[in-house]
């Protein structure tokens, strides 16, 4: 299905081969990626249990984003909320509009579901313009801590600032 086609952008459903496009230029920037999390995404689409949605930018793969309708990790987990999980625009593409566009049909998808959505960010520096993003567009902590390998991080407990220390941010839908 395509939830969005203009101006060079395209926001679709991920398909197969767009796990190893997008695995391909994970490695290419640097990153230590393998196709694995994005073949787990796509069979949580046909498991009816994601929505893994994937942006084109003049034809070629630059971004994906996944909706898990009825979450069952974070502060929201079981409780019949959507989250946002696992977003991301290949460098080569960013600052073209890709992210927002992402965020925008995600954020649709995810209002069927619900009227508040979730999502986790991390701590690391890496994460510095996404964590400037969702502020900007609404989202505030949702009053639950630091969490740590999916679980909330106790005070004083010991943690790595690494990808699996998050920040939970929900954000109320509009109708």
């Amino acid at each position: 299905m395509i939830y969005y086609n203009r101006d060079g952008i395209m926001i679709r459903d991920m398909q197969i081969e767009d796990a190893q496009a997008i695995t391909d230029g994970e490695i290419a920037q640097g990153w230590s990626a393998t196709i694995d999390k994005y073949q787990m995404r796509l069979a949580d689409q046909a498991a009816g249990k994601a929505v893994a949605l994937v942006a084109e930018y003049q034809g070629n793969v630059a971004g994906y984003i996944h909706v898990y309708p009825d979450a069952a990790t974070g502060p929201f987990g079981g409780q019949g909320y959507p989250e946002i999980v696992d977003f991301g625009v290949l460098e080569k593409y960013r600052r073209h509009g890709i992210g927002g566009k992402l965020m925008d049909v995600a954020e649709q998808v995810a209002s069927r579901y619900g009227d508040v959505v979730y999502l986790g960010v991390g701590l690391h520096f890496g994460y510095g313009s996404a964590q400037r993003m969702y502020v900007k567009r609404g989202y505030v902590p949702d009053g639950s801590g630091v969490w740590y390998q999916d679980q909330v991080c106790g005070q004083y407990a010991p943690c790595c600032n690494d990808d699996e220390l998050v920040l939970y941010f929900s954000k109320k839908l509009l109708s």
